[in-house]
């Protein structure tokens, strides 16, 4: 294909991502018939910004009693690059949303701050920037279309306007209804909220900003106040894009060196290149270039917010509560936009005890965003990670991740109860592993965290950032050793030596968390045990034979009925020697026996009226208890050091465990790594018994 066709289709490409009437300007008049079809074209930066949040998507988890979001749990517009993980983050932006909403129905948080409150790397930077990625997207597409206007052809009626300024578009890219007089704008509004399909109402007392006023003014006089001769040969009505690079309807504010910061940099200063020519006090002269004007009908983004000065955060007060600025020596100016601030939690603490932020305290709707606190979401974000990067040619081993991840969590969540459970066994609660049988209650373990944490359980602890740069550091350390693959065991390592060298975790902490890796070290080895054991005893036609002598067994002693034994063929009662053997795998107590036969007895029955035949690997913990007898009944006559050198081992027989090993998604290699270190562990425990 030539430059010339290659040129041409990315033109063509780039032409149908534009609204087609971009560059089209249009009279009032076109404009006043636009808003009775579509009333929603006026809505408001709160209204706009709800209907953009449910636009992409939404899907309700009933179980979480949550709404979820699919611009952030599936990134629609990248193919799924920044989406987010875990009940936490999509419970914190349920509530943000449900904030949004609110203002959108004129309820009270449209004049507040939106506070994004979370320790470092929780994720709510990028939800802030996900939310202003969107709204950019929303307001090319027809149903999140806004328009402003621009003044024309000013230098025929006003004598000393300069003619560079002959054509002015609105400052602060306002509607343009706030063209319209107070009582003929109530008029047109009336007849749109009867029209429109919302759960809100239309809703625009803003005043045209100081320039504008002063061009209707002076118009106005001209044309002895007839107002369809200004709005016929004066002003354009033209689309309006959300862009945040061009500081239109989105503005990021980022703090400075607190000696230089200035009020200008939010509600805008003088234009001094224009004071020569209209004079200081004249409101042509003005410059809107404040963040505060460039967020109009948008989104205000404010980065590390409780770093700024006290005095600097006044200009807060009036952006919410009057939804309007007050530049130096000029006169108030009318905003809409949503104000979104983020904060880490010691500013938020600073700021929170200063009796002198009372009121801006007051102006904030605090959502908190914690750090994930399941380990499977956790390992969720670590993919993503890898998933967005040029991974090189390494396979990344089970559990890897998910062992890192529960590092992590466990980092963040609070100690339970003495004499209640251990920390794993509350992150695997956390993590949804709880067998219908555990007496453990998830609420009850919230509820004690809540009562020992200063704001919310997720609020400290390692942040993915740093878990997610050993992940890097191990890839890459196991590449400069030829080694194929990423292993747990590599991961720990790294997360060990490094914990020092990290300026987030405090002296104090590191004993502690040395010791939460030895937790997930000990977790590990459980899992790899679990692993070959499984290569190692896995039989299906043995387990499926066992399983049916146990549900055999279960039947009778639920019917109070008698078994055939197998040798003899005589009638007998059920074995409870035999069931207990396998109910101990489980760790079921002697009082929770009951209850787990009476489990997967109606468990087969359901299966048998749908139809369905008998099969223990689809019961996962009858699999598992089976699993675990076999492994009981056969270790011993299985040697565990010979798995540690290869050399004292059949090679056909360590290939076949091997195989085994690999069909469960390890690697050649590393399945050799898990075989030896599981059976490391297991000779010794033998060697201790």
């Amino acid at each position: 294909m030539s430059k010339q066709n290659t040129l041409e289709s990315l033109s063509q490409e780039y032409r149908e991502t534009i609204p087609s009437d971009l560059r089209r300007t249009q009279s009032f008049d076109w404009y006043l018939e636009e808003l009775q079809e579509d009333p929603k074209i006026a809505r408001s930066a709160h209204q706009r910004i709800a209907d953009m949040l449910d636009f992409y998507g939404t899907e309700y988890d009933e179980e979480k009693g949550v709404v979820e979001y699919e611009l952030a749990s599936e990134d629609p517009l990248e193919d799924g690059e920044n989406t987010f993980y875990g009940r936490v983050i999509h419970e914190a932006i349920h509530e943000f949303v449900n904030k949004v909403k609110s203002g959108a129905r004129g309820l009270g948080p449209e004049r507040r701050i939106l506070l994004l409150l979370g320790p470092v790397g929780s994720g709510k930077s990028d939800f802030d920037s996900q939310i202003r990625k969107y709204f950019e997207d929303y307001t090319t597409r027809d149903q999140g279309r806004m328009y402003t206007f621009r003044w024309t052809n000013l230098c025929d009626i006003i004598e000393d306007q300069d003619p560079g300024d002959d054509m002015v578009r609105s400052p602060m890219n306002q509607d343009p209804m706030v063209l319209l007089p107070e009582k003929q704008r109530k008029s047109v509004i009336k007849e749109m909220n009867e029209a429109l399909d919302a759960p809100y109402t239309i809703r625009n007392e803003q005043a045209l900003d100081p320039a504008s006023e002063f061009y209707m003014d002076q118009l106005l006089a001209y044309y002895d106040d007839d107002l369809q001769a200004v709005l016929e040969n004066h002003i354009e009505v033209v689309r309006l894009l959300a862009d945040e690079n061009k500081r239109q309807g989105i503005e990021t504010f980022e703090p400075k060196d607190k000696k230089n910061q200035d009020e200008t940099e939010l509600t805008g200063d003088v234009n001094y290149s224009k004071i020569a020519v209209y004079g200081e006090s004249d409101p042509r002269a003005f410059d809107y270039s404040g963040a505060f004007c460039n967020a109009n009908r948008g989104i205000f983004s404010g980065e590390e917010l409780l770093k700024l000065q006290r005095e600097f955060l006044y200009d807060f007060l009036h952006a919410t509560q009057e939804q309007t600025i007050k530049p130096k020596n000029n006169p108030r100016i009318d905003i809409d936009q949503l104000i979104v601030g983020r904060t880490n939690m010691p500013e938020y603490r600073d700021k929170k005890g200063d009796e002198k932020m009372e009121a801006f305290n007051d102006r904030t709707k605090r959502i908190d965003f914690p750090y994930v606190l399941s380990y499977d979401n956790e390992a969720q974000i670590y993919r993503k990670m890898l998933r967005n990067a040029d991974l090189p040619d390494i396979r990344v081993e089970p559990h890897t991740l998910e062992m890192a991840g529960l590092f992590g969590v466990l980092t963040r969540i609070e100690e339970p109860d003495a004499g209640s459970i251990d920390l794993v066994q509350k992150a695997k609660a956390y993590n949804g592993e709880i067998d219908e049988t555990d007496d453990i209650d998830v609420k009850k373990l919230q509820e004690e965290a809540a009562e020992k944490v200063e704001i919310g359980e997720g609020m400290t602890g390692v942040s993915p950032r740093f878990v997610g740069d050993e992940i890097a550091e191990a890839i890459m350390d196991s590449m400069h050793r030829s080694r194929n693959f990423l292993s747990p065991l590599t991961t720990f390592n790294h997360l060990e030596d490094n914990l020092e060298n990290h300026g987030s975790i405090s002296d104090d902490m590191f004993e502690t968390y040395y010791r939460y890796l030895e937790l997930v070290r000990e977790e590990y080895k459980e899992r790899a045990i679990e692993d070959v054991r499984h290569a190692l005893a896995y039989d299906l036609d043995e387990i499926q034979r066992q399983g049916e002598k146990y549900m055999d067994h279960v039947m009778a002693y639920i019917d109070d009925d008698t078994v055939e034994d197998e040798i003899t063929g005589r009638e007998q009662e059920p074995d409870e020697q035999f069931l207990r053997s396998v109910e101990e795998k489980l760790n079921l107590p002697e009082d929770r026996k009951d209850d787990f036969r009476q489990e997967v007895a109606n468990w087969v029955s359901r299966r048998a009226r749908e139809g369905e035949t008998f099969d223990p690997q689809d019961n996962d913990r009858l699999r598992r208890a089976l699993e675990r007898k076999l492994w009981e009944d056969k270790k011993h006559n299985i040697n565990f050091s010979a798995l540690v050198s290869s050399g004292e081992m059949d090679d056909d027989e360590r290939n076949q465990w091997i195989d085994a090993l690999m069909e469960q998604g390890y690697s050649e290699e590393g399945a050799k790594e898990v075989l030896e270190f599981a059976g490391a562990e297991v000779a010794k425990t033998e060697m201790e018994d």
